[in-house]
Protein backbone atom coordinates (compact mmCIF):
# COMPACT_ATOMS: atom_id res chain seq x y z
CA UNK A 1 0.00 0.00 0.00
CA UNK A 2 1.10 3.21 -1.00
CA UNK A 3 3.39 4.86 2.18
CA UNK A 4 1.01 8.06 1.65
CA UNK A 5 -2.00 6.33 2.96
CA UNK A 6 -0.21 5.41 6.44
CA UNK A 7 0.94 9.00 6.29
CA UNK A 8 -2.54 9.83 6.21
CA UNK A 9 -3.51 7.51 8.90
CA UNK A 10 -1.16 9.43 11.22
CA UNK A 11 -3.81 12.14 11.63
CA UNK A 12 -6.87 9.84 12.58
CA UNK A 13 -4.09 8.19 15.15
CA UNK A 14 -3.21 11.81 16.70
CA UNK A 15 -6.58 12.93 16.91
CA UNK A 16 -8.04 9.54 18.28
CA UNK A 17 -5.03 9.50 20.73
CA UNK A 18 -5.86 12.97 21.76
CA UNK A 19 -9.01 12.46 22.68
CA UNK A 20 -8.86 9.81 25.51
CA UNK A 21 -4.96 10.91 26.37
CA UNK A 22 -5.39 11.67 29.89
CA UNK A 23 -7.61 8.32 30.15
CA UNK A 24 -5.63 7.03 32.99
CA UNK A 25 -4.99 10.16 34.83
CA UNK A 26 -8.44 11.28 36.03
CA UNK A 27 -8.19 11.13 39.81
CA UNK A 28 -4.73 13.68 39.54
CA UNK A 29 -6.95 15.60 37.10
CA UNK A 30 -9.55 16.07 39.66
CA UNK A 31 -8.13 16.89 42.32
CA UNK A 32 -5.75 19.43 40.95
CA UNK A 33 -8.97 21.31 39.28
CA UNK A 34 -11.04 20.90 41.90
CA UNK A 35 -13.65 18.99 40.53
CA UNK A 36 -15.24 15.23 40.89
CA UNK A 37 -13.91 12.90 38.82
CA UNK A 38 -16.96 11.96 37.36
CA UNK A 39 -16.72 15.64 36.05
CA UNK A 40 -12.78 14.98 35.01
CA UNK A 41 -14.30 12.80 32.89
CA UNK A 42 -16.89 14.73 30.84
CA UNK A 43 -14.15 16.55 29.55
CA UNK A 44 -13.87 13.20 27.43
CA UNK A 45 -17.48 13.35 26.83
CA UNK A 46 -17.51 16.77 25.21
CA UNK A 47 -15.05 15.86 22.84
CA UNK A 48 -16.87 12.86 21.38
CA UNK A 49 -19.94 14.20 21.41
CA UNK A 50 -18.84 17.64 19.81
CA UNK A 51 -17.18 15.47 17.49
CA UNK A 52 -20.47 13.78 16.67
CA UNK A 53 -22.41 16.98 16.47
CA UNK A 54 -20.41 19.11 14.77
CA UNK A 55 -18.83 17.26 12.42
CA UNK A 56 -21.47 17.08 9.43
CA UNK A 57 -21.70 21.07 9.22
CA UNK A 58 -18.40 21.44 9.38
CA UNK A 59 -17.48 18.55 6.58
CA UNK A 60 -20.04 20.41 4.55
CA UNK A 61 -18.05 24.35 5.18
CA UNK A 62 -14.47 22.50 4.18
CA UNK A 63 -15.65 19.56 1.38
CA UNK A 64 -15.15 21.73 -1.46
CA UNK A 65 -11.31 23.20 -0.15
CA UNK A 66 -8.66 21.13 -1.14
CA UNK A 67 -7.98 17.87 1.16
CA UNK A 68 -4.10 18.66 2.17
CA UNK A 69 -5.04 22.21 3.15
CA UNK A 70 -8.14 20.93 5.51
CA UNK A 71 -5.60 18.66 7.37
CA UNK A 72 -2.87 21.07 7.85
CA UNK A 73 -5.53 23.70 9.61
CA UNK A 74 -6.68 21.17 11.19
CA UNK A 75 -3.91 19.64 12.85
CA UNK A 76 -1.94 22.90 13.31
CA UNK A 77 -5.05 24.56 15.16
CA UNK A 78 -5.10 21.33 17.06
CA UNK A 79 -1.35 21.35 18.20
CA UNK A 80 -2.24 25.41 19.68
CA UNK A 81 -5.45 24.01 21.32
CA UNK A 82 -3.33 21.48 23.12
CA UNK A 83 -0.88 23.59 24.03
CA UNK A 84 -3.42 26.31 25.35
CA UNK A 85 -4.76 22.80 27.23
CA UNK A 86 -1.53 22.26 28.94
CA UNK A 87 -1.46 26.01 30.12
CA UNK A 88 -5.01 26.69 31.06
CA UNK A 89 -5.61 26.91 34.94
CA UNK A 90 -9.18 26.19 35.29
CA UNK A 91 -11.66 23.61 34.14
CA UNK A 92 -14.26 25.63 32.64
CA UNK A 93 -11.85 26.95 29.90
CA UNK A 94 -10.29 23.40 29.75
CA UNK A 95 -14.07 22.58 28.77
CA UNK A 96 -14.27 24.87 26.26
CA UNK A 97 -11.20 24.28 24.59
CA UNK A 98 -11.69 20.10 24.97
CA UNK A 99 -14.92 21.42 22.68
CA UNK A 100 -13.27 22.88 19.93
CA UNK A 101 -10.71 20.47 19.94
CA UNK A 102 -13.31 17.59 19.39
CA UNK A 103 -14.65 19.56 16.33
CA UNK A 104 -11.67 19.83 14.58
CA UNK A 105 -11.16 15.81 15.06
CA UNK A 106 -14.11 15.70 12.97
CA UNK A 107 -12.99 17.58 10.37
CA UNK A 108 -10.30 16.03 9.94
CA UNK A 109 -10.91 12.27 9.79
CA UNK A 110 -13.05 12.89 6.93
CA UNK A 111 -10.79 14.87 4.80
CA UNK A 112 -8.30 12.23 5.56
CA UNK A 113 -10.36 9.00 4.57
CA UNK A 114 -11.62 10.94 1.47
CA UNK A 115 -7.89 12.28 0.45
CA UNK A 116 -6.90 8.18 0.99
CA UNK A 117 -9.82 7.20 -1.58
CA UNK A 118 -8.73 9.78 -4.26
CA UNK A 119 -4.89 8.53 -3.88
CA UNK A 120 -5.34 4.91 -4.62
CA UNK A 121 -7.51 3.48 -7.74
CA UNK A 122 -10.95 2.56 -7.12
CA UNK A 123 -10.01 -1.65 -6.43
CA UNK A 124 -7.81 -0.77 -3.44
CA UNK A 125 -10.02 1.94 -1.81
CA UNK A 126 -11.10 -0.19 0.68
CA UNK A 127 -7.93 -1.35 2.06
CA UNK A 128 -6.93 2.51 2.04
CA UNK A 129 -9.80 3.26 3.84
CA UNK A 130 -9.14 0.82 6.34
CA UNK A 131 -5.55 1.61 6.92
CA UNK A 132 -6.55 5.27 7.33
CA UNK A 133 -9.23 3.85 10.29
CA UNK A 134 -6.39 1.78 11.70
CA UNK A 135 -5.27 5.20 12.97
CA UNK A 136 -7.53 5.00 15.67
CA UNK A 137 -6.93 1.64 16.55
CA UNK A 138 -3.17 2.44 17.17
CA UNK A 139 -4.35 4.99 19.32
CA UNK A 140 -6.25 2.90 21.44
CA UNK A 141 -3.11 0.75 21.65
CA UNK A 142 -0.41 2.75 21.80
CA UNK A 143 -1.46 6.44 22.19
CA UNK A 144 -3.71 6.63 25.13
CA UNK A 145 -1.45 3.98 27.15
CA UNK A 146 1.59 6.55 26.08
CA UNK A 147 -0.12 9.17 27.54
CA UNK A 148 -1.06 7.20 30.73
CA UNK A 149 2.95 6.86 31.22
CA UNK A 150 3.93 10.14 30.24
CA UNK A 151 1.29 11.63 32.82
CA UNK A 152 2.54 9.35 35.67
CA UNK A 153 5.75 10.48 35.36
CA UNK A 154 5.64 14.39 34.52
CA UNK A 155 2.10 15.46 35.79
CA UNK A 156 -1.61 14.84 34.10
CA UNK A 157 -0.80 18.37 32.19
CA UNK A 158 2.05 16.83 30.25
CA UNK A 159 -0.04 14.42 28.54
CA UNK A 160 -1.27 17.30 26.48
CA UNK A 161 1.78 18.37 25.59
CA UNK A 162 2.45 14.68 24.09
CA UNK A 163 -1.11 15.24 22.24
CA UNK A 164 0.28 18.62 20.60
CA UNK A 165 3.30 16.47 19.54
CA UNK A 166 1.68 13.70 17.81
CA UNK A 167 -0.12 16.18 16.40
CA UNK A 168 2.93 18.36 15.34
CA UNK A 169 4.72 14.65 13.98
CA UNK A 170 1.68 14.03 11.84
CA UNK A 171 1.34 17.62 10.48
CA UNK A 172 5.02 17.36 9.30
CA UNK A 173 4.44 14.32 7.51
CA UNK A 174 1.58 15.23 5.93
CA UNK A 175 3.23 18.45 4.93
CA UNK A 176 6.59 16.37 3.17
CA UNK A 177 4.60 13.26 1.84
CA UNK A 178 0.79 14.12 1.10
CA UNK A 179 0.51 15.60 -2.66
CA UNK A 180 -2.59 17.93 -2.86
CA UNK A 181 -5.95 15.90 -3.36
CA UNK A 182 -8.40 18.58 -5.33
CA UNK A 183 -12.44 16.99 -4.33
CA UNK A 184 -14.39 16.16 -7.21
CA UNK A 185 -16.35 19.11 -8.92
CA UNK A 186 -19.85 19.94 -7.53
CA UNK A 187 -21.46 18.49 -10.53
CA UNK A 188 -19.73 15.19 -10.05
CA UNK A 189 -22.64 12.60 -8.11
CA UNK A 190 -25.43 12.97 -6.77
CA UNK A 191 -24.67 14.52 -3.49
CA UNK A 192 -26.20 12.81 -0.70
CA UNK A 193 -29.74 13.55 -1.13
CA UNK A 194 -31.16 10.64 -3.25
CA UNK A 195 -27.88 8.90 -3.22
CA UNK A 196 -29.22 6.34 -1.05
CA UNK A 197 -26.84 6.82 2.25
CA UNK A 198 -29.46 6.75 4.89
CA UNK A 199 -29.85 3.06 5.09
CA UNK A 200 -25.50 2.72 5.75
CA UNK A 201 -25.67 5.50 8.38
CA UNK A 202 -28.34 3.49 9.69
CA UNK A 203 -26.29 0.11 9.55
CA UNK A 204 -23.57 1.94 11.00
CA UNK A 205 -25.50 3.10 14.13
CA UNK A 206 -26.87 -0.54 14.37
CA UNK A 207 -23.39 -1.84 14.19
CA UNK A 208 -22.01 0.37 16.82
CA UNK A 209 -25.07 0.14 18.88
CA UNK A 210 -25.01 -4.06 19.22
CA UNK A 211 -21.11 -3.49 20.21
CA UNK A 212 -21.42 -0.59 22.60
CA UNK A 213 -24.43 -2.40 24.50
CA UNK A 214 -21.78 -4.90 26.01
CA UNK A 215 -18.56 -3.34 25.56
CA UNK A 216 -19.38 -0.24 27.16
CA UNK A 217 -19.74 -2.60 30.51
CA UNK A 218 -17.32 -5.15 29.83
CA UNK A 219 -15.63 -4.78 33.21
CA UNK A 220 -18.45 -6.01 35.34
CA UNK A 221 -19.34 -8.20 33.00
CA UNK A 222 -15.79 -9.32 32.80
CA UNK A 223 -15.82 -9.65 36.75
CA UNK A 224 -19.25 -11.89 37.04
CA UNK A 225 -17.62 -14.08 33.75
CA UNK A 226 -14.29 -14.53 35.33
CA UNK A 227 -13.68 -12.82 38.48
CA UNK A 228 -11.07 -10.25 36.99
CA UNK A 229 -10.67 -6.73 37.69
CA UNK A 230 -8.72 -3.99 37.32
CA UNK A 231 -5.25 -5.00 35.15
CA UNK A 232 -6.93 -8.23 34.19
CA UNK A 233 -9.57 -6.43 32.47
CA UNK A 234 -7.02 -4.64 30.48
CA UNK A 235 -5.18 -7.60 29.37
CA UNK A 236 -8.95 -8.85 27.91
CA UNK A 237 -9.54 -5.32 26.34
CA UNK A 238 -6.08 -5.71 24.46
CA UNK A 239 -7.91 -8.03 22.88
CA UNK A 240 -10.00 -5.55 21.30
CA UNK A 241 -7.22 -3.80 19.64
CA UNK A 242 -6.27 -7.64 17.58
CA UNK A 243 -9.90 -8.01 16.86
CA UNK A 244 -10.16 -4.40 15.05
CA UNK A 245 -7.08 -4.65 13.43
CA UNK A 246 -8.07 -8.30 11.88
CA UNK A 247 -11.68 -6.35 11.31
CA UNK A 248 -10.39 -3.62 9.52
CA UNK A 249 -7.90 -6.25 7.15
CA UNK A 250 -10.77 -8.59 6.12
CA UNK A 251 -13.40 -5.35 5.65
CA UNK A 252 -10.51 -3.74 3.21
CA UNK A 253 -10.25 -6.98 1.37
CA UNK A 254 -13.99 -7.51 1.19
CA UNK A 255 -14.33 -4.09 -0.10
CA UNK A 256 -11.78 -4.42 -2.50
CA UNK A 257 -13.24 -7.70 -4.02
CA UNK A 258 -16.65 -6.04 -4.54
CA UNK A 259 -17.66 -8.94 -2.01
CA UNK A 260 -18.85 -6.53 0.69
CA UNK A 261 -22.46 -7.24 1.34
CA UNK A 262 -22.35 -10.75 2.46
CA UNK A 263 -18.94 -9.36 4.62
CA UNK A 264 -21.25 -6.95 6.49
CA UNK A 265 -24.04 -9.46 6.80
CA UNK A 266 -21.12 -11.50 8.20
CA UNK A 267 -20.20 -8.70 10.77
CA UNK A 268 -23.49 -8.44 12.06
CA UNK A 269 -24.07 -12.07 12.65
CA UNK A 270 -20.55 -11.82 14.68
CA UNK A 271 -21.53 -9.58 16.67
CA UNK A 272 -24.70 -11.41 17.64
CA UNK A 273 -22.39 -14.81 17.68
CA UNK A 274 -20.16 -12.48 21.02
CA UNK A 275 -23.11 -11.58 22.43
CA UNK A 276 -23.85 -15.34 22.51
CA UNK A 277 -21.10 -15.98 23.68
CA UNK A 278 -20.66 -13.48 26.32
CA UNK A 279 -24.44 -14.99 27.53
CA UNK A 280 -23.60 -18.51 27.48
CA UNK A 281 -20.70 -17.91 30.00
CA UNK A 282 -22.84 -15.24 32.63
CA UNK A 283 -25.43 -18.13 32.36
CA UNK A 284 -23.14 -21.24 33.69
CA UNK A 285 -22.36 -22.02 37.07
CA UNK A 286 -19.39 -23.07 38.62
CA UNK A 287 -15.90 -20.97 39.61
CA UNK A 288 -14.24 -19.63 36.20
CA UNK A 289 -11.16 -21.71 34.88
CA UNK A 290 -9.55 -22.00 31.38
CA UNK A 291 -12.55 -23.26 29.56
CA UNK A 292 -14.26 -19.87 30.96
CA UNK A 293 -11.28 -17.52 29.95
CA UNK A 294 -11.39 -19.40 26.54
CA UNK A 295 -14.99 -18.06 26.03
CA UNK A 296 -14.61 -14.55 27.43
CA UNK A 297 -11.76 -14.02 25.31
CA UNK A 298 -13.10 -15.21 21.86
CA UNK A 299 -16.48 -13.53 22.54
CA UNK A 300 -14.75 -10.17 22.95
CA UNK A 301 -11.91 -11.33 19.60
CA UNK A 302 -15.06 -12.33 17.70
CA UNK A 303 -17.14 -8.52 18.60
CA UNK A 304 -14.33 -6.28 17.81
CA UNK A 305 -12.91 -8.23 14.47
CA UNK A 306 -17.18 -8.22 13.76
CA UNK A 307 -17.55 -4.80 14.14
CA UNK A 308 -14.26 -3.51 12.36
CA UNK A 309 -14.91 -5.73 9.30
CA UNK A 310 -18.23 -3.66 8.45
CA UNK A 311 -16.73 -0.49 8.73
CA UNK A 312 -14.56 0.55 5.73
CA UNK A 313 -17.61 -1.82 3.50
CA UNK A 314 -19.70 1.25 4.57
CA UNK A 315 -17.05 3.54 4.00
CA UNK A 316 -16.46 2.19 0.25
CA UNK A 317 -20.12 2.78 -0.75
CA UNK A 318 -20.30 5.91 0.94
CA UNK A 319 -17.66 7.43 -1.06
CA UNK A 320 -18.86 5.19 -4.11
CA UNK A 321 -22.62 6.77 -3.72
CA UNK A 322 -21.54 10.24 -2.86
CA UNK A 323 -18.17 11.07 -4.43
CA UNK A 324 -18.46 14.74 -4.67
CA UNK A 325 -19.90 14.68 -1.45
CA UNK A 326 -17.38 12.07 0.36
CA UNK A 327 -16.27 14.16 3.30
CA UNK A 328 -20.10 15.10 4.58
CA UNK A 329 -21.13 11.55 3.44
CA UNK A 330 -18.32 10.31 5.94
CA UNK A 331 -18.89 12.69 8.69
CA UNK A 332 -22.59 11.83 8.97
CA UNK A 333 -21.12 8.33 9.52
CA UNK A 334 -19.03 9.06 11.71
CA UNK A 335 -21.89 10.74 13.80
CA UNK A 336 -24.02 7.50 13.34
CA UNK A 337 -21.22 5.69 15.05
CA UNK A 338 -21.09 8.26 17.79
CA UNK A 339 -25.17 8.23 18.31
CA UNK A 340 -24.42 4.18 18.16
CA UNK A 341 -22.24 4.17 20.91
CA UNK A 342 -24.70 6.57 23.18
CA UNK A 343 -27.88 4.21 22.06
CA UNK A 344 -25.31 1.21 22.98
CA UNK A 345 -24.41 2.63 26.43
CA UNK A 346 -28.04 3.74 27.20
CA UNK A 347 -29.47 0.19 26.43
CA UNK A 348 -26.68 -1.37 28.75
CA UNK A 349 -27.13 0.77 31.14
CA UNK A 350 -30.65 0.35 31.83
CA UNK A 351 -30.59 -3.34 31.37
CA UNK A 352 -27.42 -3.96 33.94
CA UNK A 353 -29.26 -1.65 36.69
CA UNK A 354 -33.20 -3.46 36.04
CA UNK A 355 -32.16 -6.95 34.66
CA UNK A 356 -28.71 -7.69 35.28
CA UNK A 357 -26.07 -8.78 33.07
CA UNK A 358 -27.06 -11.90 31.25
CA UNK A 359 -30.19 -9.49 29.16
CA UNK A 360 -27.23 -6.73 28.54
CA UNK A 361 -26.17 -9.66 26.49
CA UNK A 362 -29.30 -10.40 25.29
CA UNK A 363 -30.01 -7.02 23.68
CA UNK A 364 -26.61 -7.01 22.18
CA UNK A 365 -27.84 -9.94 20.48
CA UNK A 366 -30.72 -9.09 19.14
CA UNK A 367 -29.49 -6.15 17.86
CA UNK A 368 -27.19 -7.44 15.85
CA UNK A 369 -29.79 -10.07 15.13
CA UNK A 370 -32.02 -7.26 13.53
CA UNK A 371 -28.94 -4.90 11.93
CA UNK A 372 -28.16 -7.98 10.02
CA UNK A 373 -32.24 -8.54 8.69
CA UNK A 374 -32.07 -4.88 8.04
CA UNK A 375 -28.89 -5.09 6.11
CA UNK A 376 -30.08 -7.98 3.53
CA UNK A 377 -33.48 -5.99 3.37
CA UNK A 378 -31.86 -2.74 2.43
CA UNK A 379 -29.66 -3.92 -0.17
CA UNK A 380 -31.38 -6.72 -1.61
CA UNK A 381 -31.17 -6.56 -5.52
CA UNK A 382 -28.72 -4.37 -5.52
CA UNK A 383 -24.99 -4.85 -6.86
CA UNK A 384 -21.59 -4.58 -4.78
CA UNK A 385 -19.23 -1.75 -4.84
Amino acid sequence: MNIKIFVLALSTFAFGSGAFIFAGLLEPMAAELGVSVGAAGQLQTVYVLTSALAGPPLAFLVGRFERKRVLTVALSVAVLLNLACLLTPGYGTLMILRAVLGAIGAMAGPAASAAASALVPPERRGSALAIVMGGMTVAFLMGIPLGSVVGAAFGWRATFLLSAGLSAFALAAILIFIPRVTPPAPGVGQGLRGAGVLPLFLSTFLAFGANMTITTYIAPILRLQVEVTGAGVAAFQMLVGVGSFLGLALGGRAADRGAGGLSVTLGFLGLAAAAALHGLELARTGAPGALAYGIVGLAVLTGSTSLFSIMPVIQTRLIAKAPASAPLALAFNGSSAALGQAFGGALGGALLTQSGALSVTFAAGLVAVAAAAFWQFAHRGTTPV
